[in-house]
C-alpha cells in the first residue's frame, strides 16, 4: 500500500516540518508544504534551501538533485490544496487545540482514504483523532530533529487505528530509509518518556545546588558517553518545549517524577528558553547561536588548588579490575604507588595485568616505552597494610560492602600518618559511613573512578558534611595531575551519574514489563533518537543486573521516591540468576 503514496502533504513547515518535506521529496514523493501565511512559507522555503545547500556543499547531493527535489515540492497557504494527497503529516506547534483544529479541517478537505498523521512528540494521538470522522485512519508519525539526518520514526497507533494504515506507514518509513518502532498511544511514546524523565531529574539536581550545570553535563557525557549533557540538551530543545512535554507526561502519568521541576516554569516565565533566546541554563553569544559565552556562573578556566596538600606517594587497597585500573592510572600519572592485595599471588596478578595493559598502550602508540618503564618502576606491591604508613593519599577500592570498607577506614587511622587523604571509590555507598569509621572524618573524601579507569576520564569527587576544603582541593588537584576530569558533588546515593542513569534504566524495564515495546525497539529508539552509545537493555546486560538492582535499591532507600522502586522484572531476573553478559543471559541470551 505504501507504494501507492504518490503525493504527501505537510502542514507546518517550520524547522521540523521543512525537514519532513525534505525527507519525503528526497525519496521521490511529490510534496505539498502548507503554512499559515506567506512569511512563514518563505521561512520554510529558506530552511529547506539552507539544508539542501549544505548537502550539496558536503557532496551528499548534486546541484541537479537539489533542483529536482525543489521541482517535487509545492508551497501553499491553502489547506484546500491537499484535497488529493494520499497522506498528510501535521507538524504545527505542540498545542492540542491547534492540532485538533487542523485535523478537523483536513477531515473535510482530504479524500476519504487519505491517511492523516501527526508528528506530535507528546500529545495524545487519540484526542487528536476524535476531531475527525475517520479516527481509524489517524496515526502518529514522530520524526526526530533534524529529520533528514535522524534515522528514527516512532509510528504510534491508537486503539482504533486500522492495521492496514499502520502497515502502510511502516512501509513508508522504510522507503524513506528510516528505522521505525511501532507503539501504542501513551505520553512521551518511547524516547520522550525515557528522555524527559531523566532531563527533569537533572533540572531538580541543579535546582537543589547539588552540583553545577558544568559538572552535571560533564558527568553524563564522560561517565555515560552521551553526546550532550542534560542541561545543554534542554537548552537545545527549548525550555518551553521541554516544559510542555514534561507537563503533558505528568497529566497522563501522574507520576511525581514527571511533575515539571519548578525551575523550568520560572525559566519559561522569565523568557530564558535556551539557545533560541540566547539564554537558558547557559548564556549564548546570540539567539540561535550554539556558542556558549561566560556568565556569572562560569567557573574559572584554569582551576588552581592552592590549598591542596602535597601528594608524592599514593596507596591503593584492592586487587580487582577497578583497583588495578586505578593503580595503573596513578603510576602513569607520575605518583609512586604502594598497592595492597590479600595474597602474594594477587599482588603478582595485579602487576601482570598492568604490564599487559601498558604494553598494549605502547603497541597502540598511546604510551612510549620509556613512560611505560617509568610507570612500572613506580609500582610496589605488598600484602601488608602497614606499608601504607608513609603515603600522602590512599584510595580504597575493595568490594562494595560497607562492613569491609568501614573496617579498612578504622585501620587507616592506626597506620596512615597525620594529614593523609583517605579516599573511597565507592559508587553507591555513603562516604560518611566510611568517614565516621575513622577518627579523622575531615580527611575522608569520595573519589569515584569509572570503569575501565585507564580509559574513562571522569572522577566524581564526593564531599561529606565533614570533609575539609583542603581535602577536596587535594582530590581535585590529584585528578588534574592524572589527566582526569573531576566533578564535585555531595554525599548522596548515586552521586551524579548513577542517580540520573539508573532511574532511566529502571523506567525502561518498566516499559518492557508493561509490554509497551520490545527490548530491541526500546534500545533502537534510544540509540537512534538520542544518539546514545548503547540502548538501556544492552547497557544493563553489560553493567550486570545484580549491580543495577543494588544501585536502584540504594536510590530507593535514600530518596523514598516510589518511582525509584526497582522494577519487579529486574528483581525477578536477578532471582533467576539472569545477571547479564557475565551469566550468559540477562535481557538477552548470550549463550549462542
Amino acid at each position: 500500500m505504501a507504494g501507492e503514496f504518490k503525493t504527501v502533504g505537510v502542514v507546518g513547515v517550520g524547522t521540523m516540518g521543512a525537514g519532513i518535506v525534505e525527507v519525503m521529496a528526497r525519496n521521490g514523493l511529490d510534496v505539498i508544504g502548507v503554512e499559515v501565511d506567506e512569511t512563514a512559507l518563505e521561512r520554510g522555503r529558506a530552511h529547506l534551501k539552507h539544508s539542501t545547500d549544505r548537502a550539496v556543499k558536503r557532496g551528499k547531493m548534486t546541484p541537479q538533485e537539489q533542483e529536482e527535489l525543489f521541482r517535487r515540492i509545492t508551497f501553499t497557504t491553502r489547506l484546500e490544496d491537499l484535497a488529493e494527497a494520499d497522506l498528510v503529516v501535521e507538524a504545527v506547534p505542540e498545542r492540542l487545540d491547534l492540532k485538533r483544529e487542523v485535523f478537523a479541517e483536513l477531515d473535510k478537505i482530504c479524500k476519504p482514504d487519505a491517511i492523516l498523521a501527526t508528528n506530535t512528540s507528546s500529545l495524545s494521538i487519540t484526542e487528536i483523532s476524535v476531531a475527525t470522522s475517520r479516527p481509524s485512519r489517524v496515526i502518529g508519525m514522530h520524526f526526530f530533529n533534524p529529520a533528514p539526518v535522524m534515522k528514527l520514526v516512532e509510528v504510534v497507533r491508537t486503539v482504533v487505528t486500522d492495521p492496514e494504515v499502520v502497515a502502510s506507514v511502516e512501509a513508508l518509513a522504510q522507503r524513506l530509509g528510516k528505522t521505525d518502532v511501532t507503539i501504542g498511544d501513551r505520553a512521551g511514546f518511547i524516547v520522550n518518556f525515557l528522555l524527559f524523565g531523566y532531563l527533569n531529574h537533572a533540572v531538580t539536581m541543579y535546582e537543589s545546588r547539588y552540583a553545577t550545570r558544568e559538572d552535571i553535563d560533564a558527568a553524563m557525557k564522560l561517565g555515560c558517553g552521551l553526546p550532550m549533557g542534560p542541561l545543554q540538551l534542554l537548552d537545545l530543545i527549548g525550555i518551553d518545549t521541554a516544559y510542555e512535554i514534561i507537563e503533558t507526561m505528568y497529566r497522563q502519568s501522574r507520576d511525581h517524577r514527571h511533575a515539571p521541576a519548578p525551575y523550568l516554569k520560572q525559566m519559561v516565565t522569565a523568557g530564558l528558553l535556551g539557545r533560541k533566546t540566547g539564554r537558558g541554563f547557559y548564556t549564548y553569544e546570540a539567539p540561535d547561536s550554539p556558542v556558549v559565552v561566560p556568565d556569572a556562573q562560569t567557573p574559572a578556566t584554569t582551576r588552581e588548588f592552592p590549598n591542596a596538600r602535597p601528594v608524592a606517594k599514593a596507596g591503593v587497597v584492592g586487587s580487582g579490575t577497578m583497583a588495578t585500573g586505578i593503580i595503573e592510572v596513578f603510576a602513569k600519572g607520575g605518583y609512586d604507588v604502594v598497592y595492597v592485595a590479600r595474597s602474594e599471588e594477587k599482588v603478582a596478578k595485579v602487576r601482570e595485568r598492568i604490564e599487559q595493559s601498558t604494553q598494549k598502550a605502547v603497541l597502540r602508540g598511546k604510551l612510549t616505552e620509556a613512560d611505560r618503564d617509568a610507570a612500572l618502576g613506580r609500582l610496589r606491591g605488598t600484602t601488608k597494610l602497614d606499608d601504607l604508613a608513609d603515603v600522602d593519599l590512599v584510595v580504597e577500592a575493595v568490594v562494595e560492602e560497607l562492613s569491609v570498607k568501614k573496617a579498612l577506614f578504622s585501620t587507616f587511622d592506626e597506620i596512615c600518618k597525620p594529614g593523609t587523604v583517605l579516599a573511597t571509590t565507592t559508587s553507591s555507598l555513603p562516604v560518611i559511613e566510611c568517614a565516621m569509621a575513622s577518627n579523622r572524618p575531615a580527611d575522608v573524601v569520595g573519589m569515584h573512578f569509572f570503569n575501565p579507569a585507564p580509559v574513562m576520564r571522569l572522577v566524581e569527587v564526593v564531599r561529606t558534611i565533614h570533609t575539609g576544603d583542603q581535602v577536596v582541593d587535594t582530590a581535585n588537584a590529584v585528578c588534574a595531575q592524572l589527566g582526569k576530569h573531576a566533578v564535585n558533588c555531595g554525599d548522596r546515593a548515586g552521586f551524579i551519574v548513577n542517580a540520573l542513569l539508573f532511574p532511566y534504566l529502571n523506567d525502561a524495564v518498566r516499559m518492557l514489563e508493561a509490554n509497551y515495546a520490545t527490548a530491541d525497539d526500546i534500545d533502537a529508539a534510544m540509540k537512534l533518537g538520542c544518539g546514545y552509545p548503547m540502548g538501556p537493555f544492552e547497557l544493563l546486560d553489560v553493567v550486570g543486573l545484580d549491580v543495577a538492582l543494588a544501585i536502584q535499591q540504594t536510590l530507593f532507600r535514600e530518596f523514598r521516591e516510589p518511582g525509584f522502586a526497582p522494577a519487579p522484572l529486574l528483581e525477578n531476573l536477578v532471582t533467576a540468576g539472569y545477571l547479564g553478559r557475565k551469566a550468559g543471559r540477562g535481557f538477552r541470551d548470550y549463550t549462542h
